[in-house]
């Protein structure tokens, strides 16, 4: 049973993002994302009306955490491949180093949060499921983070 109310395509770039976070491989971000559709559709246990988008999630950070365990968790380096403009691309390319390095110094829960809320939209309710937290106790994490988040982007100078 599909879930008709959600953007197939938007979601997918949103899950493959979450998964390169958590893996910080592209491919292996790119076959997890796969994975994760493939579950969702092959899924017969799935029946929740309107839960799409936080069934998805569930399947992205159990294979993520799969993942994770199998290889053991590597420090690897971020890869920006993404496509930036030619007017700056220099100071893009160091303000995403330098983010990426700020989000490094939060713990896991924190980046996670800040990745799924700010960086995929994920509305308050779909985290509250994903994460078993009701949204009190969410909204306090979230506000924590991002109070994390600033001190060590103030302590680099970048705001």
């Amino acid at each position: 049973m599909l879930d008709k109310d959600i953007d197939l395509e938007e979601q997918y770039d949103k899950i493959y993002r979450y998964c390169y976070f958590r893996l910080h491989n592209r491919e292996a971000a790119e076959d997890i994302t796969q994975e994760t559709f493939l579950r969702f559709y092959l899924s017969d246990t799935y029946c929740e009306k309107g839960q799409a988008v936080r069934y998805l999630y569930t399947i992205a950070r159990n294979l993520c955490v799969d993942e994770c365990r199998r290889k053991g968790k590597e420090s690897l380096t971020a890869e920006f491949s993404e496509v930036l403009s030619e007017e700056s691309i220099e100071e893009k390319t160091v303000l995403a180093f330098s983010i990426r390095r700020a989000l490094e110094k939060l713990n896991d829960e924190e980046q996670e949060l800040l990745l799924l809320r700010y960086g995929n939209e994920l509305p308050m309710q779909s985290l509250c499921d994903i994460f078993q937290l009701s949204r009190f106790v969410l909204y306090r994490k979230i506000k924590k983070a991002s109070k994390n988040l600033e001190a060590v982007l103030r302590e680099e100078n970048l705001i």
